[in-house]
């Protein structure tokens, strides 16, 4: 079933599309479902993320999915077990975490642009890639130790839904880094560029968009 209404105002939001599979078979027993029901939500939304600095602390507990998991894949198993953690982090006055690697509880899980199967291997962090490269950075996918993020001078996420959000400080046992931000960091000029293509207000030389009538 299909109902098509009027999206929200040009440059107010987005059409969101989120294909959903789960198991749907007549069963109660552990195991592969028998039958699998397969969905797409299409829904108008407004800015899910503001454009604002997060504030993350460094998780040294909870891990989220190790190589040869199910971290590649949008799954709830990758979100159920972190979601007691985030609300702790949240009361905190923190925007969310950073999963340290689940192996050896000392580099980055959430490693930078880098993928082993835990990390998903989404479309906005490739373009996010692309344009980088495009604008003259060197793009390495690598771990990343703890230390070197600390010592970084700006850091940042990406998402379907955030598109690229400035991180303003990282928290680590009782250590506060700030980092850079605001209209001359990198993380602007990548979702200035990666949006003014989305919206048509940028030259799309990648034919990354497509128009339909």
């Amino acid at each position: 079933m299909v109902r098509w209404q009027q999206g929200p105002p040009h440059g107010k939001g987005t059409l969101y599309l989120r294909p959903l599979l789960f198991g749907s078979g007549s069963v109660l027993a552990i195991g592969p479902a028998p039958e699998t029901t397969f969905v797409v939500y299409a829904s108008p939304i407004g800015t899910f993320y503001e454009v604002k600095c997060m504030n993350l602390y460094i998780e040294k507990r909870v891990f989220r999915p190790s190589p040869g998991g199910t971290g590649g894949i949008n799954s709830i198993t990758n979100y159920g077990p972190v979601f007691e953690a985030v609300k702790q982090a949240k009361a905190e006055g923190f925007d969310d975490l950073l999963f340290l690697d689940a192996a050896t509880g000392k580099g980055f899980y959430m490693q930078y642009f880098h993928i082993e199967g835990t990390i998903l291997p989404g479309i906005t962090r490739k373009s996010m890639m692309d344009i980088a490269r495009d604008f003259g950075y060197q793009v390495q996918e690598r771990l990343i130790p703890v230390e070197d993020v600390l010592d970084a001078d700006e850091v940042f996420c990406t998402g379907t839904a955030m598109i690229v959000t400035p991180v303003g400080s990282i928290t680590y046992h009782d250590k506060r880094v700030e980092y850079k931000t605001g209209q001359e960091s990198v993380s602007h000029k990548l979702r200035t560029k990666l949006t003014g293509i989305q919206t048509g207000l940028t030259g799309d030389k990648k034919e990354w968009t497509v128009l339909i009538d």
